[in-house]
Formats: C-alpha cells, structure tokens, sequence
C-alpha cells in the first residue's frame, strides 16, 4: 500500500491505552481527529533513545506553542502493548497535553502504509518514525523520516510548516 500523503483523508481504526484503573481501552482515530486539527506522531518503539530522548521529549516542550497554533490534540502511537505505553508515559510527568497511544499489532500502522520490518531483529513490523498534522481527518503536512533519522517529523519542523 501507497504511504498515506498530504490530502489523504486517515482511515479509521483502533488504537489502545491503559485508563486510570488499569484497563485497557480503545479507541477510534476518527473520534479523537474528526472535527479537530491533530498532530499524529508516531515512533518505532518505546523506551528507545531516539524516541525517549529526542522526539517525545520535543513534543513535549513544545505542546503549549502547538496548541497555541489551533493543534487541539497530539496523539504519539507506536507499535507495543498499551501496558508499554502507559510506563513509557509515566515517564515524562511533565507531560500534559499528549496521548500515548497503542497499535498493538500494527493494523493501524499498516492502514497508514507506514510500517517497516524489523523481523531479522526480532522486533515485528513497526511504524516508520512520522510527524501527520491532521485537519478534520484530511493530512495537511505528512513528515515522514527515512529509517533511523529523527528530522523533519520533529516538533521544531511541524511548527515550522505550520
């Protein structure tokens, strides 16, 4: 399948998190995108050093100046468990305004058409590293990193298009 690209409109799917109780919970990317201007930010895999250490964190500093550009959610998916995903988030208690999401087999990253294979390395297909601003389900910037960069999907590069 064909990347996702500016103009597309997202398919919908399902993507997890742990709630407050520690249940799990799904739900649909329509829902949380439809109607609102989205960034759709997704990693190869929690707890890693790129992600934990340059790209999250980015988001994360940043969040007040995307908000204040008309970004009503960010939403960070990767490929592992929802139970991965809430420890990876609890791991940054300043964060505030972004929503660790779960793909936990990919069905959504194959949607987008942005997974690549680690299976040699024993990992599974994972989400290429990839930065989508979303405008009522329709793609406005598509940030899409070649493997192992962490450059134009970063939030300095987002406000920059924005």
């Amino acid at each position: 399948m064909a990347p996702i690209a500016v103009g597309d409109t997202i398919p919908d799917g399902s993507l997890a998190y742990v709630d407050d109780s520690n249940g799990v919970q799904t739900v649909s990317v329509h829902s949380l995108a439809a109607g609102k201007k989205v960034i759709l930010v997704a990693v190869p895999g929690a707890f890693t050093p790129g992600c934990s250490l340059k790209h999250v964190p980015g988001f994360i500093e940043k969040a007040d100046e995307l908000k204040s550009k008309g970004i009503e959610e960010i939403l960070l998916l990767s490929v592992n468990d929802p139970y991965v995903m809430k420890g990876w988030e609890k791991t940054y208690p300043e964060n505030k305004h972004i929503k660790f999401l779960s793909d936990m087999a990919a069905a959504y990253t194959l949607a987008l058409g942005l997974e690549f294979d680690l299976s040699d390395k024993g990992f599974g297909l994972r989400a290429r590293r990839f930065a989508l601003m979303i405008d009522d389900l329709k793609v406005k910037i598509a940030n899409i990193e070649s493997t192992g960069e962490i450059s134009v999907s970063t939030s300095e590069e987002i406000l920059k298009a924005l």
